[in-house]
């Protein structure tokens, strides 16, 4: 399989259903929605300027994933900006900032989504190391020298 030939298709699902997910992320924080998984921090003091900002800035996530799905080469992009999103909510969830608007409540719907999301990136990333893997095995074979007499009827 040649690096831009589209991923194989449980990996092309999965990709598209993120781009599913982050158009409807886009649209909820364009619309101030606040709806957990699609607003992480939905229910934490916000400026709706912030919040369009955040849609602008998704589409940017739509249009990697989406490319991702159509173009093989693309998706080590895509895992690498999902994987440091995961990072990045992991560092806020723990934040003394997050923290302090909370009021004492637990940041424990926060953790969940976030886990929900690193679960997401898991399976990308694991169907993504499956066809490196074939990819390997396949090319491995090819380049492994025949045993002399193979194939030769007595």
């Amino acid at each position: 399989m040649a690096n831009n030939d589209r991923p194989p298709v449980l990996l092309r699902l999965a990709l598209w259903a993120g781009v599913a997910y982050f158009c409807c992320m886009a649209v909820a924080h364009f619309f101030g929605l606040k709806y957990p998984l699609l607003f992480i921090y939905y229910d934490v003091p916000f400026y709706a300027y912030q919040d369009k900002i955040i849609s602008f800035a998704v589409v940017a996530y739509v249009c990697l994933f989406a490319t991702a799905a159509l173009h093989r080469s693309a998706v080590p992009a895509a895992l690498v900006a999902l994987g440091v999103t995961v990072l990045g909510l992991s560092a806020v969830n723990a934040s003394e900032a997050l923290g302090s608007v909370l009021d004492g409540r637990s940041t424990l719907v926060y953790w969940l989504q976030t886990g929900l999301i690193a679960a997401y990136f898991a399976l990308l990333l694991g169907l993504y190391a499956a066809i490196r893997r074939a990819g390997s095995a396949a090319s491995g074979a090819a380049a492994r020298p025949r045993p002399r007499g193979a194939g030769r009827r007595s």
